[in-house]
């Protein structure tokens, strides 16, 4: 059997307080691109992509032996390693292939009758809401959103906005963990009391949190969790986990129903037809990294660099920040210093033209009626990566 590739060389991780970066030759990043942007997909390191490929290997070399008895429990240990890694059971987790399947998954189990209400927010991500309307307009039901401040001043006004939207007539409740638009940690446990005394389940997009954030899953009291391995964990892309709840279990199936159907809530996600598994195989392998680099240390490290070079970005453009450090974790918002139009349009302008003209990787927002650089904070990133950024507006 072909041996696992031995992780590359690493000294001791920085202190957290310390703006240096691990070697950027870990991943595959072009040395020439400031790259702001581990939200949006994520950067897997070569010792990571390695194991997929030994994965791969072995899934080609014997495809109908490996299928058949050996992928099932080599994907429950894969399943019951990252159960662990974010503290959850075994048995209440199982592979998707990124948060947006994991929220459709929900959706689509659901029954939702005329009138019924599915509330989200307008901080959440845009094709979590389609879905939501997809599901709504096919029910006669109606998708409702709670409008959260932006900038925001604390937790409390994320709570505030979702009680007052929250009805009898509420069926499901979605939020974002860390908001994809405006990276803002959002107080899921404090939501998921609300809706439980509401008697309203609860789904969480955790899109970004397993990596960015230390996970219990089940104490946070929602029904579904799901979140993405291959964004902060630096698993390879097509990786994802959904949690339901034991009592959630019997009425939550998979998008694609195969033969595990009837069989027990993790049977019937472990078979859904002939798909490459190497990407869920390998988040163990994307654990060990996580971990190597120095696991909670490689948090606090991400989080403290995203406020420093936040806090520095928005008093060199004269403006603001979109959370407090209390909010922020490894991503955060900085306004633009422009007071042209706030467009769609005009904000994926900005930011081709931030790659194109500068080499810099950085998403620019239009929110709340202003234009908004979106930065993310990895290990191999470096204080000078934020200069080139600030560098490129003026107040």
């Amino acid at each position: 059997m072909q041996q696992r590739t031995p992780p590359g060389s690493l000294r001791s991780p920085p202190s957290p307080l310390r703006g240096e970066g691990f070697s950027r030759e870990e991943w595959l990043l072009d040395p020439e691109v400031a790259f702001l942007n581990h939200g949006s997909f994520g950067a897997t390191p070569r010792a990571v992509l390695a194991e997929q490929e030994r994965w791969r290997t072995l899934m080609e070399r014997r495809p109908t032996h490996f299928m058949d008895r050996e992928l099932p429990s080599a994907l429950r240990g894969a399943a019951a390693r990252l159960a662990a890694f974010v503290g959850a059971r075994a048995e209440d987790l199982v592979f998707v292939e990124n948060a947006t399947a994991g929220c459709n998954t929900v959706l689509r189990s659901l029954s939702f009758a005329p009138g019924d209400e599915i509330l989200v927010t307008d901080h959440g991500y845009p094709a979590v809401r389609k879905a939501a309307e997809y599901v709504a307009a096919r029910a006669g039901a109606h998708v409702v959103e709670a409008p959260v401040p932006f900038p925001l001043a604390d937790a409390a006004q994320v709570v505030a906005a979702v009680s007052s939207v929250l009805t009898p007539r509420t069926r499901l409740a979605i939020f974002d963990h860390i908001t994809s638009p405006t990276a803002v940690i959002f107080p899921v446990s404090e939501l998921a009391a609300l809706c439980r005394a509401a008697g309203v389940p609860m789904l969480i997009d955790g899109a970004h949190a397993p990596g960015m954030l230390s996970l219990d899953v089940p104490s946070i009291g929602a029904d579904w969790y799901t979140g993405n391995c291959h964004k902060w964990l630096m698993a390879p892309k097509g990786s994802a986990f959904l949690w339901t709840a034991p009592e959630r279990q019997a009425d939550t199936h998979p998008l694609v129903i195969s033969h595990g159907f009837g069989q027990g809530f993790t049977a019937e996600f472990a078979w859904v037809g002939t798909r490459d598994p190497s990407a869920w195989l390998s988040v163990p392998a994307a654990i060990d990294f996580h971990v190597r680099l120095g696991g909670a240390r490689l948090r606090e490290r991400n989080a403290v660099l995203a406020r420093e070079q936040s806090t520095l970005l928005a008093r060199a453009w004269q403006t603001e920040r979109g959370a407090p450090d209390a909010l922020t974790g490894s991503m955060a918002a900085v306004r633009l210093p422009l007071r042209e139009p706030a467009t769609a349009e005009r904000a994926l302008a900005l930011r081709r033209k931030l790659f194109d003209d500068h080499r810099i990787e950085a998403p620019v927002t239009a929110f709340a009626g202003a234009l908004w650089a979106r930065i993310s904070a990895h290990a191999y990133n470096r204080p000078e990566d934020y200069a080139r950024l600030a560098a490129c507006f003026r107040p």
